[in-house]
């Protein structure tokens, strides 16, 4: 285990704080009334789970008889970017195979002569990258898979690299075409090898799901042109055009596994190939001062000083995961928030009451 200053005086969270009944379950019950939605959450440290619930039923009409339950299947949205995309970088990082701070073009033919060319990986993972901010890949490429993938390659840029902190799907999308082509392999493949399998994350994947993952996955958003609401496909649109498998978007997961996950980052196992001084290098601020602030693709939390090194990462959809080296500590908050609408405020308030919870 790599050195983390600070993380063995920090004790575990008491146990009745975490218990069924306790003050975080009663805490997350009453917050998820007032958002309307329902959830998984878990918080831990490098031991394992110190605490898990759920509340709330699984959607709307048909799904009203539904409860959430710790092995719901979740659309993790963008959280698909620090659950594949993030550790499989990692790995080629750690091999020295995908340099943080040379140009693109520098170690990727295809991008020679490109505007995106001239950018590099570490800002690609800070978002500093100055690419489009909007996805609008059908209107502007088709719906041709390699088309977009052109597409966004040949962007002209929307402000010089460096220079703002921006957030935007084509930058994951980007890095994800480039970790495979190091790795020669789709980013599926990726994660399943070098960071699922490793930790015995056996319900998360890509979708769309098969039946049985299907029947405990759940709802997202209504689609007019399926006809119901998606369940068990990836509800981000950019993703679903690339085939369900995307570094932005795409992948499915339970709070059993995304504990797995959180908990190696904190004791990384020693034979994992991106952990320790990956997580090391991401989980600190990266962004030199411009806001909001930022690791190697993770978040430091809103509501907290870059300092403290509590990051976080949200999706879409209505998920979001935690984590502090300092603290020694991580949680996680699953809903279908996107189900019932795209008001986000009333989550908004949730994540934050629950982030101050759990990590003050």
């Amino acid at each position: 285990m790599d050195d983390q200053p600070g993380r063995s005086a920090a004790p575990r969270p008491p146990a009745g704080f975490a218990a069924p009944g306790g003050e975080l379950a009663r805490l997350m019950t009453a917050g998820l009334g007032r958002v309307g939605a329902g959830g998984v959450w878990a918080v831990g440290d490098a031991g394992g789970v110190v605490g898990v619930g759920a509340a709330g039923v699984l959607g709307q009409g048909p799904y009203e008889g539904l409860e959430m339950a710790a092995d719901t299947l979740f659309d993790l949205a963008s959280l698909t970017k620090v659950i594949a995309l993030w550790p499989c970088a990692g790995v080629l990082w750690q091999a020295g195979r995908l340099p943080l701070d040379r140009p693109l073009a520098a170690s990727w033919p295809r991008a020679a002569g490109q505007p995106t060319g001239e950018v590099t990986v570490r800002q690609l993972l800070t978002h500093t990258a100055g690419m489009p901010l909007r996805t609008e890949f059908e209107q502007r490429y088709g719906r041709d898979r390699e088309s977009i993938r052109s597409g966004v390659l040949a962007a002209p840029l929307h402000r010089p690299p460096g220079t703002a902190v921006e957030y935007t799907d084509r930058a994951a999308v980007l890095l994800g075409d480039l970790v495979e082509h190091l790795a020669c392999a789709p980013l599926d493949v990726l994660a399943e090898r070098e960071v699922w399998r490793p930790l015995g994350m056996t319900d998360t994947r890509f979708g769309p799901l098969g039946a049985a993952q299907t029947a405990r996955t759940a709802p997202t958003e209504y689609d007019e042109a399926v006809g119901a609401h998606l369940r068990g496909v990836v509800h981000d649109p950019s993703a679903r055009l690339l085939g369900g498998v995307s570094g932005n978007a795409g992948a499915f997961s339970t709070a059993r596994d995304l504990a797995r996950f959180l908990t190696a980052l904190l004791d990384p196992p020693p034979a994992l190939p991106w952990a320790g001084r990956w997580t090391a290098e991401s989980l600190r601020e990266q962004t030199g001062g411009l806001t909001p602030a930022r690791g190697l693709s993770w978040l430091c939390a809103p509501g907290t000083d870059p300092a403290e090194g509590t990051f976080v990462h949200y999706g879409f959809t209505g998920t979001g995961i935690w984590v502090s080296r300092r603290l020694g500590r991580w949680a996680l908050l699953l809903t279908n928030k996107v189900h019932y609408g795209r008001e986000i405020q009333p989550l908004t308030d949730l994540r934050n009451a629950f982030r101050r919870a759990v990590f003050g």
